[in-house]
């Protein structure tokens, strides 16, 4: 099984991206399944029911997040309601969503994907590697194929989750930093593995905004509203060749596109 896992859509350059770059992509890789983290579709922060159904209509069949899913109030009005949509699995009881679930592939086959968010420099959430064994243990009842999305800031985490779920699922895949890693590989026991997917948006910029607006604020430290960048927009994430029968992956390959 072909799986396409797209890193962080920033804004509407990203979303651009998406629209004209993903029917090639899955055209090229014959990909079976499209997902990708949308949490920074509305620009640049957040997610809205119309961008869900855009991204969607644009042919992605599943949608993760991270921190900023809650950026967008109207986001409420979708996030119980939308299985494809997810949010962070450990997030405590109580919040809107869910953090894992199922999507079919056009043939059938059931794929199991797993929503995390790290709490090292980021918000003090339940335990991801804890929520993380419980939602496999789940998903194991109805699919050998596992996908995590790690949204998180620190390497460490990322990396740890890694050796944690070797073996117990077929990928892990870290977001959130928008910076995509060269240190795809396939762990000992048959996990894909890489640290970030990159991101879908204008690449000459800071992780999506204009330069000159970061440098203000590093330099002076005074308050700048930070607007989208456009340059250079290019679609990053990777191609998973994953095993039907036994779950693990045979294979991990980084995807840097760029739109024309």
């Amino acid at each position: 099984m072909k799986i396409l896992f797209i890193g962080d859509i920033v804004g509407k350059p990203g979303r651009e991206a998406i629209r004209i770059l993903l029917p090639k992509l899955v055209k090229r890789h014959k990909i079976d399944l499209s997902i990708a983290n949308g949490e920074n579709a509305a620009g640049g922060s957040g997610l809205t029911p119309k961008l869900v159904e855009e991204l969607f209509s644009f042919g992605l069949d599943m949608l993760t997040s991270g921190d900023h899913i809650w950026k967008r109030k109207e986001i409420l009005e979708v996030i119980d309601s939308e299985l494809r949509v997810l949010r962070p699995e450990n997030y405590p009881k109580g919040a809107p969503g869910r953090g894992y679930g199922l999507i079919r592939t056009k043939k059938g086959k059931s794929v199991g994907v797993i929503n995390l968010e790290g709490r090292v420099f980021m918000s003090t959430i339940d335990c991801p590697f804890k929520c993380a064994k419980s939602a496999v243990e789940e998903l194991k009842e109805k699919t050998r194929i596992i996908l995590v999305d790690m949204h998180a800031e620190a390497t460490s985490e990322k990396i740890a989750l890694g050796w944690f779920l070797d073996g117990l699922v077929s990928a892990v895949l870290g977001t959130h930093t928008h910076v995509q890693t060269a240190d795809e590989r396939i762990l000992p026991r048959g996990t894909a593995y890489i640290t970030d997917l990159g991101m879908t948006g204008p690449y000459d910029s800071v992780i999506g905004r204009r330069p000159e607006q970061i440098l203000a604020r590093f330099l002076t430290q005074m308050p700048v509203r930070f607007e989208m960048a456009s340059e250079n927009v290019q679609l990053h994430g990777v191609v998973l060749d994953i095993d039907e029968e036994s779950g693990k992956a045979r294979s991990i390959e980084r995807i840097q596109e760029k739109l024309e």
